[in-house]
């Protein structure tokens, strides 16, 4: 119904969809037109006035915004007896385009890369956004040495030296405790690579600073570009840093911050707050979302993700914070 959303040209036609996506939302997503009864935000006249759901409604409802079955339902990981959020997705085409034309924006032609996913135990569950992220880079990239490694980090390493004796472009998509161990038992120089860390410990390790992981991975692997990936269950868009900190969202994606003690109010940029955000691909669900993460929005729209609430469940794909 608003694929034209990954059309988006300019702010006014952001705002335009946005405001068309909140209407057919209140109508049509029973959680969502509750919630913006209850808390008296119905007509907003801007951007700025949509209410945003608490995330956690994602683990208590059932949050979609038409009548169709799911075809899919994602879920977050979680230790054992954590209630976990489930994303109803009732049209997967949605998330293949999010994923495609944000690739696109990003990185280029799938084809001019081999795509090497480190994703150990997220393979041993359904229901992942992410590794359904990784197996569609996988299958878009074409390349024979593509693929998921999961625990088998020695032929992983080998396949990076072969691929960087071809001069073959590489992204390496992995969870921080998995890269740490690469990085550990195999340094070498990975010019053509760019490795994307996605957070994310699983209780393996200690937790650490983004930084000091970036400059593991950096002394471990010599001219590769270390970069970030920031999504979770509830979106069916993704932000990533080039440098590894600041977040640029697609066109169709927005980020803002919201006063920690009044969380309708919203704060000017490079205030921290928590993070809300517009992810417009959301269109079948809830576009709208107040997350429990930590962060600022810079003047020039990139973000930085500096932690999270205290007492919130910890998420196990974001659970690193930056100094």
């Amino acid at each position: 119904m608003f694929q034209s959303v990954f059309n988006i040209t300019s702010p006014s036609n952001f705002e335009e969809l946005a405001l068309a996506i909140f209407k057919h939302q209140l109508d049509h997503n029973a959680v969502y037109h509750k919630y913006c009864l209850l808390i008296g935000r119905t007509t907003p006249q801007s951007v700025d006035e949509i209410p945003y759901l608490p995330i956690s409604f994602f683990k208590s409802h059932h949050i979609v915004s038409n009548t169709t079955k799911s075809e899919i339902t994602f879920t977050s990981s979680g230790t054992t007896g954590m209630t976990t959020s489930k994303h109803h997705i009732t049209d997967t085409g949605v998330y293949d385009l999010s994923l495609d034309k944000s690739f696109d924006i990003t990185y280029g032609n799938h084809e001019d890369y081999a795509v090497l996913a480190l994703l150990p135990h997220y393979l041993e569950r359904s229901g992942s956004s992410l590794v359904y992220m990784a197996q569609r880079w996988i299958e878009k990239s074409k390349h024979p040495s593509s693929g998921f490694y999961l625990n088998n980090i020695d032929e992983l390493a080998q396949v990076l030296k072969t691929l960087q004796q071809n001069n073959q472009k590489v992204i390496l998509i992995g969870v921080t405790f998995a890269l740490l161990q690469l990085a550990e038992k195999f340094p070498q120089e990975l010019s053509q690579t760019i490795i994307i860390e996605t957070g994310g410990m699983k209780g393996m390790r200690k937790e650490i600073i983004k930084q000091e992981l970036h400059d593991i991975l950096k002394s471990a692997f010599a001219k590769a570009s270390i970069q970030s990936e920031y999504g979770m269950t509830e979106l069916l868009s993704q932000a990533y840093a080039s440098d590894g900190i600041n977040f640029t969202t697609p066109p169709w994606m927005k980020v803002t911050t919201r006063d920690a003690n009044d969380p309708l109010s919203l704060l000017k940029s490079s205030k921290t707050g928590g993070l809300n955000i517009i992810d417009l691909a959301n269109y079948n669900s809830c576009s709208f979302i107040a997350t429990q993460d930590l962060g600022k929005v810079l003047s020039d729209g990139t973000f930085q993700v500096l932690g999270r609430f205290d007492q919130s469940d910890i998420r196990g794909c974001n659970l690193m914070a930056v100094e």
